[in-house]
């Protein structure tokens, strides 16, 4: 993976994550999907911040169809710019049903934020634990003086740490790169709009490429 350069603008910063990610897809196949958020985060203290989450996923049955999502988490600041945390999360779709486990370290700077979660998956079509390993790298530019426009620009890697079907694939297997405007629309609410491009990793197979419009509500207590 190509090292990130420092940008010499703060405008600089989604084109050199989306330059240092982008790799052109050989002979994939390809859908469109619409995925939905609303999220509450609730500081809880001084340094220990809850957020839960639902999602709805509107995907094709090539790509097991519908999903429903929901998490917790639960996030604990030990230094500045530095947080430790974990948490739970259910998929439901028609094709199978997920229980997730995960740990997480979140870095903050500036307008940069570096997350590196392990994930650990129980699936009802897997007769063990799927591990996982998801680094994320994000860039929050606000665009005018006010910080009402915020771009966002980000990519993340997944990489499967074993094989719980035998059909799953060991290292790189999925890739997210997005690109949108954060904006708040009341005191406590803020609406979130990406473009998602999503490339899952295959063996034997074509790669699957997903195009995903995605909008968030969050709200903060």
């Amino acid at each position: 993976m190509p090292r990130l350069q420092r940008p010499r603008r703060i405008s600089d910063a989604p084109l050199l994550i989306a330059m240092s990610i982008a790799t052109p897809a050989a002979a994939a196949t390809s859908e469109t999907q619409l995925w939905t958020t609303e999220s509450v985060a609730i500081q809880a203290g001084k340094a220990d911040l809850i957020t839960l989450d639902a999602s709805q996923r509107f995907r094709s049955g090539a790509a097991n169809g519908e999903q429903q999502t929901a998490r917790l988490l639960i996030d604990h600041g030990i230094a500045p710019g530095v947080q430790i945390g974990g948490g739970m999360a259910y998929f439901r779709s028609g094709a199978e049903q997920e229980m997730r486990l995960f740990q997480q370290v979140t870095l903050t700077r500036g307008i940069w934020l570096s997350r590196t979660r392990i994930e650990q998956r129980f699936l009802d079509t897997a007769d063990k634990a799927g591990w996982r390993l998801r680094q994320r790298m994000q860039a929050s530019v606000p665009l005018d003086r006010a910080k009402r426009w915020t771009l966002i620009a980000a990519t993340e890697l997944m990489f499967h740490l074993n094989r719980a079907r035998p059909s799953d694939k060991t290292g790189l297997a999925v890739m997210r790169n997005q690109i949108g405007l954060r904006h708040p629309i009341a005191k406590a609410l803020d609406v979130q709009l990406l473009y998602m491009r999503q490339q899952s990793f295959r063996e034997g197979r074509a790669d699957a490429v997903a195009h995903i419009p995605w909008l968030t509500l969050s709200w903060k207590i």
